[in-house]
């Protein structure tokens, strides 16, 4: 995925038995329960956003988009935080989904 921060990338450069063992953990993460692919990108999406992670905000936005879902999507799963969130950190998430949508 091209659109992974530097920092991120030089970091599986650098690390490489550390990041295997992190994608691995992931991958049993993800394989561990009923949920499909979509609706797992979308959680991390409101977790990323929830911590106020720009890189995880933009990152799974990406992934998202690489799942097959649309920027309305996208914007609905951030939204939703609103009354969990708050406007502002809601607002901050929404802008940088929009960026990484290229908008």
């Amino acid at each position: 995925m091209s659109q992974l921060p530097k920092n991120f990338r030089r970091f599986q450069d650098e690390h490489k038995d550390i990041y295997e063992a992190y994608e691995k953990l992931g991958e049993a993460a993800a394989c561990c329960g009923p949920l499909d692919g979509k609706t797992r990108e979308l959680i991390k999406l409101g977790m990323a956003a929830a911590i106020s992670s720009q890189g995880g905000v933009q990152s799974h936005t990406h992934r998202a988009l690489d799942y097959g879902i649309s920027p309305a999507e996208i914007e609905h799963a951030i939204v939703l935080g609103v009354t969990t969130l708050g406007f502002p950190k809601t607002m901050v998430a929404l802008s940088w989904a929009r960026e990484a949508l290229g908008e």
